[in-house]
Formats: structure tokens, C-alpha cells, sequence
């Protein structure tokens, strides 16, 4: 990626966010955390001001003339990286999966009444460091997601968290031995009805000590567990082997690292049984639940869980063994431990039957007032709007690269939540020109109301002025 400077443009225009973010805090109901409250005296006070996007001539990276991001009175200086855009920096403060009469809090309360014991936690500020995001976690230099078309920067340094997994060491070093942890996330997505580039992640992680008499008593768990389970309504089919494609990790005990890897198992069939038995419909047919061998970067052994709801199979979660490197980087070189994380969107639209992600940030009561705290209820949509479709067709300079993610962010940050979804459904190279042609199709369509033609075209043609300013297009 270039990183020489451009010419600056002549003009451009100022945009200030001013966020309020709590500190570490803790779930109702769960454990003593001993982390901050997320009260007003600890509030976080955030400023973005930032110029309207202008985009570097060859690659993906804004001109940084005169910006800045400020958190708590510390000014994080705004470079070629940055790509962070309004539409996705006034959801921050949101958080969802706080409010227990929404779905995703619902999903949050639920999932968590299932680990006794457990330190319910979130973090309310998303901003962390490129290296507590990406190199504490192993990602190597070249993985796709340290990618300015899939990360959010606010600078070389500085991004929105990618995944919970993130404040993983962090809350070791805290000292939690066992720990669930619910946070909203950010990547540049595409636009559709199941994609948003601010979903919700829910991480849980528990570690034990290795000497005999914890490893006998995590046994002694082990049993009990399975006795519980045993008399459940549920069929588990596990079929996994751990062996060369799958295997223990060297410096584990084989003993140890199975006794893990059944309480892990254990513990999360018996989540996954209490979360569907909310919403079985009258079903008495047991659940049905079946493990999948799988490859993650951060575990080893590595698995998927799926469970058949609605005659197909749907993925609940991945799990698997921690890399013992997070456990000697956390400071736990003796210890040894089982993490799982899932994504509360995927869930929360199965269950409650939303067939669209935006409805999750709806304010409209006739979306919220249809659900209740600790009950998973079908959602019954209560209008169909339809749907007004504009292509927009432009010639992409030479030598110059406007990645889909891009489009799609001029498109969030001009109409917000009232496209439906983008496709690209036409590009050519010129033989003779060499430039290429893009033609992307938008499905405007509102939740909460009916679109005029008129109003569609001034949200167009704001669209069609905003590639031409940020990326310099021709449009055709």
C-alpha cells in the first residue's frame, strides 16, 4: 500500500462526534468482576473530529490534513490508515447488548445464566491497539485481517476491535480464572440483510491449575456435569478424534488437555440445551447437537458446535483449548484452559426470527415492545415496505483501486440504515483505456416506512457526489 503524500484537496468538510464510554464494567446478575463501573464519574469522554474523507490516489488510505481523535484527553493523531467513518463511530455509544429488553440483551442474559460462577464482563470503549488487537493474538504480518479493507483504523497504531477476543489478556492479567466477556465489534463488510460491520461478540474462557488435586477435582466436575447432561432432552453427536490434523499441543499432558477438553464440552452442551429449551415452540423432540472438528489460530484441539433448529443445522459457536502462548503471555505459564466465542447476531436472528440486521438498531416500538427479558418470542414483522432500487455506474481512474467495502461505506455514511443491500453487479476493464467500470446496484428500503422516488433520488445523487469527491470517479 502507497504511502507517499498527495496534493492536498482545496476544500473539505468538518464533521465532530462526541461519544461518553464507560470503563470496564460488569453484567447484571454475574460474579463480583473487580473491574470499574461503568458509572458518569467514570465516564470516557470521546471527540472525533475528522474532515470528510478524501482518499489516497492508488490506495485505501484518507488524506489526514488537520485531523485528530481525542479519548479521555489523549489526542490520537489521524494518518494515512485512517479509515474509521461517521456512520460507523455514532454506533459506538449504543450498546445494545445492555438493554435487557432488547434481542441481543436477551441473548446476553440467557447465555449467562448458564456459567455459575462466571465474571460477566464487557468493555464499553471498542479502541484498542493494533498490537492488543492483532500481534498479542499471533496474527502474522500478512493476515487479511490487519487489512485496511477489512479493519477499521483511526490510525497506524490505533484501531476498533476486530473481536472481543482482543481484552482476552488483558482480563487474565486481571486475574478472572473464569470469565464471559459480550462486546460490540467492528469490520468493513458488504451491505446485505445478515451483514453489519457492528455486530456482537460473546467470548467465555476458564483456566485450572494442573497440579493432581485441581485436575482430580476438574474430573469429579467432569462427571457431574455429564450426569446432568444425561438426563437432558438432547442427542449429542460427537464423532471428533484429536490426532495430526487436530492435535494436543506439545507441553500438554494428554490427560490434562482431555479432562479440558471435556469440561469444555460439557459446559457449553449444557448452554446450548438451556438456550434452545427457551424456544422449542411445544417441540418435544430432543435437541439435537453434533461436534465438528475444526482449525482455529488461537486453540488446539479446535471445534464447531451446531445444533438442528428448523430442519437444518445452524452454527452456534467455536471453541477449542487455548494456545498456551495466551496463557504464558497472561502471565499463567502453569495453567491450562478451554475459550469459546460466538456471535450474538447469528443467534438472536435464528431464534427470534429477524430476517433483517438492521431491525437490531430500530428504535421503532413496534419492533422493541415485542420482546420480554429472559424469553425467546418469534418476532412478527409488522410492515413490508417496498423496495426502490438505483444503479450507479462510474469509470475507476487508472492506477486506482475503489475496493467494494469503500462503496459500501459511502453508502452507510450518506443513507445509514436505509439500504437494504448492495450488489455489484456489473465490472469491466476498457481495452483500449485500461480503466475499469464498476456498476453497483442499491436496494433502498426503510424498516419503518414507505420511500418516495424523490426522496430516493437526492439520497442517490448525495451518493454519486460523495465517489466522486472521496475517489475521484467518472461517473457514466
Amino acid at each position: 500500500m502507497s504511502t507517499s503524500d498527495k496534493e492536498e484537496p482545496s476544500s473539505s468538510s468538518s464533521v465532530t462526534f462526541r461519544l461518553t464510554l464507560g470503563r470496564f464494567a460488569e453484567g447484571p446478575g454475574c460474579s463480583s468482576s473487580g473491574m470499574l463501573p461503568a458509572s458518569s464519574d467514570d465516564a470516557i469522554l470521546v471527540v472525533l473530529c475528522l474532515f470528510v474523507p478524501w482518499w489516497d490516489r492508488g490506495s485505501y488510505k484518507q488524506r489526514t490534513s488537520n485531523t485528530s481523535v481525542t479519548i479521555g484527553g489523549q489526542e490520537y493523531p489521524v494518518d494515512s490508515w485512517t479509515n474509521v467513518t461517521p456512520a460507523i463511530v455514532e454506533k459506538i455509544p449504543m450498546q445494545l447488548y445492555l438493554k435487557p429488553h432488547h434481542p441481543l440483551g436477551i441473548m446476553r442474559s440467557l447465555i449467562e445464566s448458564s456459567f455459575s460462577g462466571f465474571s460477566c464482563l464487557n468493555v464499553p470503549s471498542p479502541v484498542v491497539s493494533t498490537h492488543q488487537n492483532f500481534d498479542e493474538l499471533g496474527f502474522p504480518p500478512d493476515h487479511p485481517g490487519r487489512s485496511v479493507t477489512d479493519t477499521y483504523y483511526i490510525n497506524k497504531e490505533t484501531v476498533l476491535r476486530t473481536h472481543a477476543s482482543a481484552h482476552e489478556i488483558e482480563i487474565f492479567k486481571q486475574g478472572h480464572d473464569m470469565w464471559l466477556l459480550t462486546a460490540d465489534v467492528y469490520r468493513r463488510d458488504e451491505i446485505d440483510s445478515s451483514h453489519s460491520p457492528v455486530f456482537h461478540q460473546m467470548d467465555g474462557a476458564q483456566h485450572f491449575a494442573t497440579d493432581e488435586a485441581s485436575m482430580d477435582a476438574l474430573q469429579e466436575e467432569n462427571e457431574r456435569l455429564g450426569k446432568q447432561l444425561a438426563s437432558s432432552n438432547i442427542i449429542i453427536v460427537d464423532n471428533t478424534k484429536v490426532g495430526p490434523t487436530n492435535p494436543y499441543q506439545e507441553g500438554h499432558q494428554p490427560k490434562h488437555a482431555e479432562l479440558v477438553v471435556g469440561n469444555m464440552k460439557h459446559s457449553l452442551n449444557r448452554m446450548i440445551y438451556n438456550l434452545f429449551s427457551t424456544r422449542r415452540d411445544g417441540n418435544s423432540e430432543p435437541l439435537r447437537v453434533r461436534w465438528i472438528e475444526a482449525y482455529f489460530p488461537f486453540t488446539s484441539p479446535s471445534y464447531e458446535v451446531e445444533a438442528f433448529f428448523q430442519g437444518k443445522w445452524l452454527e452456534i459457536l467455536g471453541c477449542g483449548v487455548m494456545k498456551q502462548r495466551t496463557l504464558d503471555f497472561s502471565g499463567l505459564p502453569d495453567r491450562i484452559g478451554w475459550a469459546f466465542g460466538l456471535g450474538l447476531e447469528r443467534l438472536a436472528m435464528v431464534l427470534f426470527s429477524i430476517p433483517d440486521i438492521r431491525l437490531f438498531w430500530s428504535n421503532d416500538p413496534r419492533f422493541l415492545s415485542q420482546f420480554t427479558p429472559g424469553e425467546i418470542t418469534t418476532f412478527k414483522p409488522y410492515s413490508k415496505y417496498p423496495p426502490c432500487y438505483k444503479d450507479v455506474s462510474f469509470w475507476v481512474p487508472k492506477h486506482k483501486i475503489v475496493h467494494d467495502n469503500d462503496f459500501c461505506d459511502v453508502v452507510r455514511d450518506v443513507a445509514r440504515n436505509l439500504v437494504e443491500d448492495v450488489k455489484k453487479i456489473d465490472e469491466f476493464v476498457h481495452p483500449k483505456t485500461e480503466q475499469t467500470s464498476v456498476c453497483f446496484r442499491i436496494n433502498y428500503r426503510s424498516m419503518d416506512r414507505s420511500l418516495s422516488n424523490e426522496e430516493v433520488n437526492k439520497i442517490q445523487a448525495q451518493v454519486s457526489n460523495a465517489l466522486v469527491e472521496r475517489f475521484q470517479v467518472e461517473l457514466r
